[in-house]
């Protein structure tokens, strides 16, 4: 039995799902949404290329963003205006210390949670 998501194969269930949220003191909340739009800005180098990726709106991506500088005290992007040189965007120390620690917590709490979700799949008859 995995906590790792998974696709659903021909007559099989998918897999439990674990999902972390974190409710920081600062009213900062991480999550895996804002986790994923990190990740992908990273990969991508554009707020807008990320949040087409993730099929969300610039707008709503951008508000994710400002969210998480506005609680956290300190940018977790970096952007540069467009133009002949183009613009961008990448993750600050900040913004890739947010993500590795969340995926650490997570991967953390899949391995504590292991043994629970088993007992709840005994108990529940497989289901």
């Amino acid at each position: 039995m995995s906590a790792f998501p998974s696709r659903s194969v021909a007559g099989r269930q998918p897999a439990h799902r674990l999902s972390i949220r974190i409710d920081l003191a600062s009213g900062a909340r991480i999550g895996p949404g804002k986790v994923a739009l990190l990740e992908e800005i990273a990969r991508v180098g554009s707020i807008s290329a990320a949040g087409r990726a993730l099929k969300m709106s610039y707008r709503r991506a951008w508000e994710l963003v400002e969210d998480l500088n506005r609680h956290l005290g300190q940018p977790v992007v970096s952007t540069a205006a467009g133009g002949a040189g183009g613009g961008g965007a990448r993750l600050t120390p900040a913004g890739e210390a947010v993500v590795a620690e969340y995926r650490a917590i997570e991967a953390a709490s899949r391995r504590a949670a292991e043994r629970h979700l088993a007992a709840i799949d005994r108990a529940c008859g497989g289901a």
